[in-house]
């Protein structure tokens, strides 16, 4: 088979005002044997699992100021909320705590 060319982009902090860049990588095609293979039962939740969202609560709680700038901090750090997280952190403490009553489905 003949070499291919494949166009990849190339993002970072270094290029993030200068648009988008892309870098050439040639990729060679082989017609060679691809060895014993094996199916796998499909382990992916189905996209009714994948939209499940659980039932929320509003609650008004009083957290400290180094609590808050922290999980600020880190949300920032792994671009998503900060309210997302401390919920998911509290979701894991009882999913922990009493296993019996987990969840059925992904967090939000």
């Amino acid at each position: 088979m003949s070499a291919k060319t494949q166009r990849s982009e190339v993002s970072g902090k270094a290029n993030a005002g200068a648009g988008r860049h892309y870098a050439e990588t040639k990729i060679k095609y082989t017609d060679e044997p691809l060895g014993k293979i094996q199916v796998v039962p499909d382990f992916l939740p189905s996209p009714a699992e994948l939209a499940f969202r659980e039932e929320g609560v509003k609650v008004t709680l009083a957290l400290s100021k180094k609590s808050i700038e922290f999980f600020k901090s880190e949300a920032a750090k792994h671009h998503t909320q900060y309210q997302r997280m401390i919920r998911r952190l509290i979701d894991a403490y009882v999913d922990v705590q009493a296993p019996t009553r987990r969840s059925s489905g992904p967090r939000a």
